[in-house]
């Protein structure tokens, strides 16, 4: 790479052990010499919808930063993530990235990464000959959209009101991020998205969103999922952890899901990069686990 040349941009792809599936995310295991405009550089050369960077090394404490295990993890590391455009305060497909190098490098275990959003505890383990990653989401919230912000966003979309489906209804849902979560009626309506960019961009910075959740459901405990991606530069994301984990909250919040599920979302389909990732809610627990695969592409 041209810019910061001496930095290791390592590549992999998340929710997917195809290098050719998933998202891929670039990951710098060591950026503790680069300040956020040298971060946005790389990220922005390198194109991917987001990229994570490891600044530094803690302690980590805390019940939030508890993992799966009951105790706080070895391994704390401050991340900061980047899309071609701008800082974001989580990402899901790069914080697997990030977790499946580190595993790679240092072998499996427990990890918690210090996000802006907060920290964010991930266990990776070995099944098989693949690594599997699940992070547990920071304490999520869903709340209603405005009728007019409903209206603008359907119409950037180019979708007809009639085209949602009206048992999933729409919401803004935050586990690290916001994401809008639209639910399409039909396999049909999810698979033809062809959106007014700059329009969708500007209701997104006025709403401060990430994504929009685009969904269809295909049985009880399976979705197909879509997530237009651009106040980050790109039409869409592949595969996005952190909307998956807003989901997960939208669907215990609107009682579509019970206090303990497993739920299979597929992403990625409609533009060539299959993508699996999946969904856990836990009784007495309101955060949200979200878990894949992930492989390291070749530069």
């Amino acid at each position: 790479m041209n810019q910061n040349s001496a930095t290791e941009v390592l590549r992999y792809t998340a929710f997917s052990a195809d290098p050719q599936g998933g998202n891929p995310a670039g990951v710098v295991l060591d950026a503790s010499g680069l300040d956020g405009a040298a971060m946005l550089a790389v990220a922005a050369e390198l194109g991917y919808s987001e990229s994570a960077f490891l600044t530094g090394r803690y302690e980590p404490d805390g019940a939030d930063s508890r993992t799966d295990a009951g105790s706080p993890a070895g391994r704390g590391y401050t991340i900061r993530y980047f899309s071609p455009k701008a800082e974001v305060p989580f990402c899901g497909h790069a914080t697997v990235a990030t977790a499946l190098a580190l595993a790679e490098r240092d072998g499996p275990g427990e990890l918690v990464f210090s996000t802006l959003a907060g920290p964010v505890p991930v266990t990776v383990v070995r099944e098989g000959g693949e690594l599997r990653a699940t992070l547990t989401s920071v304490e999520p919230h869903v709340t209603e959209i405005a009728p007019d912000d409903l209206a603008e966003a359907l119409a950037a979309l180019d979708w007809p009101a009639a085209d949602l489906a009206p048992a999933l209804p729409p919401r803004i849902a935050y586990a690290g991020a916001r994401h809008l979560v639209l639910a399409a009626a039909t396999r049909e309506r999810l698979a033809d998205l062809s959106y007014d960019f700059t329009r969708l961009e500007t209701l997104m910075h006025r709403l401060d969103l990430t994504t929009l959740q685009l969904v269809w459901r295909a049985a009880p405990d399976v979705f197909h999922v879509r997530d237009p991606f651009p106040v980050g530069g790109v039409v869409e994301d592949p595969a996005t952890g952190a909307a998956a984990a807003a989901f997960g909250a939208y669907l215990r919040a609107e009682g579509l899901a019970p206090d303990s599920a497993v739920v299979t979302l597929h992403q990625g389909e409609d533009m060539g990069r299959p993508g699996t990732l999946t969904v856990e809610l836990r009784a007495g627990d309101p955060r949200v686990r979200v878990s894949g695969t992930g492989t390291r592409i070749d530069a």
